[in-house]
């Protein structure tokens, strides 16, 4: 029998370690371990108190929660990204005065001529795509990565903010106090929208706050990921961490397992799907996440034959429909989604698809020989 994830928040938290990197399968609880964190760290009861000083800055899904469209059904022209009042975009944008800062990140990783722009009092955003001819496109429903970009944003620049303060020594130079209390920097998951190069750009610039923050100023960080690549470039470009992988048990409790090397080399990532996946199987125990995994063992797969789509590794005579199932089962957008059960011809077919991954390729045969 494993942990709670409130036993391994108060692991984490009891660390000495200024950074402790961890990777975890969607679904394996990364999520609400931030949660069952902040609230060990820093219970909501103490908000009450005039005195009250966060210790733990953090973001997750629900840090996206904050933010929400005004679609404008009437006009369908006043498109605007609502704004939750909050401390976290309080600190930000009326405190810290962080705007332009946030539009300069956010072009950074998305387009130079996306621009967003505030309202006098914070409480929402339009975004535009700005031509060279003085010539603008007008309030704009920016993609849903493009969202997940710009909330992100926010959140780096926060965190840029709180790492200069914080590094100055004394506490009376500082150009604000409202960091003082603050111990613990926790980040879940950030933007997995991005394509490959700016998901790289986006983990350097973490791992470069990181390596900024002093010794001297007592921040630590938790960071995970289900990301394989950006759990990668951070282990290589941090040479003080601790790296855990996070697995959620068939009883319903966790394991929190310290790891050395890579995601490829610590984890073998494509084996760990191949067990999860074959274990599922086994026990009739099939879930929509499974999907998930058995995308990533054509993409892990793919890659490493050489194939430029992984969907080209599907059974010929199915290869479109095959490909649509995984699509419509690995995508959280689509609203059945919520369903954890799927149906017997879908666990029919995450069998058959692993099946045909180890009898008709080599990166498999070879693997099995080798084994």
């Amino acid at each position: 029998m494993g942990q709670t994830l409130s036993e391994i928040a108060t692991r984490l938290r009891n660390a000495d370690k200024k950074v402790q990197l961890i990777y975890a399968f969607n679904a394996s609880g990364k999520t609400r371990l931030s949660r069952e964190f902040r609230d060990l760290i820093d219970p909501k009861g103490d908000e009450r108190d005039d005195d009250y000083r966060s210790k733990v800055l953090y973001y997750n899904a629900f840090t996206e929660d904050l933010f929400y469209w005004d679609n404008d059904l009437e006009g369908d022209t006043e498109r605007k990204l609502r704004i939750h009042p909050n401390a976290f975009t309080k600190s930000a944008f009326e405190d810290l005065g962080l705007d332009i800062r946030v539009i300069t990140t956010f072009q950074r990783y998305t387009r130079p001529n996306l621009t967003p722009r505030f309202s006098v009092d914070f409480s929402e955003v339009a975004f535009s795509l700005e031509g060279g001819d003085d010539t603008s496109t007008g309030n704009l429903k920016i993609s849903k990565g493009e969202e997940s970009n710009f909330i992100w944003s926010v959140f780096y620049c926060l965190m840029d903010q709180v790492i200069s303060t914080r590094n100055v020594a004394e506490l009376d130079d500082r150009e604000t106090d409202q960091f003082n209390n603050l111990e613990f920097i926790f980040i879940d998951d950030p933007v997995s929208s991005l394509d490959e190069n700016h998901l790289i750009q986006l983990a350097v610039d973490v791992a470069g706050l990181v390596k900024r923050s002093d010794a001297a100023n007592g921040l630590k960080f938790v960071i995970t990921t289900h990301n394989p690549l950006f759990f990668n470039v951070l282990f290589n470009e941090l040479t003080k961490k601790t790296c855990y992988m996070l697995t959620r048990l068939e009883d319903g409790t966790f394991d929190l397992v310290e790891k050395n090397g890579d995601s490829n080399h610590s984890f073998s990532y494509h084996l760990y799907l191949k067990q999860t996946l074959e274990k599922a199987i086994a026990a009739d125990k099939i879930e929509r996440y499974h999907f998930t995994l058995l995308r990533n063992l054509y993409e892990k797969t793919s890659n490493f034959l050489g194939y430029p789509q992984w969907s080209q590794l599907l059974p010929g005579d199915q290869q479109l429909y095959l490909n649509r199932i995984i699509q419509f089962t690995s995508h959280s957008t689509l609203s059945n989604e919520a369903i954890a059960e799927p149906s017997p011809q879908e666990k029919q077919t995450v069998k058959l698809l692993l099946e045909h991954l180890r009898n008709n390729y080599s990166y498999w045969q070879e693997g099995a020989q080798s084994g």
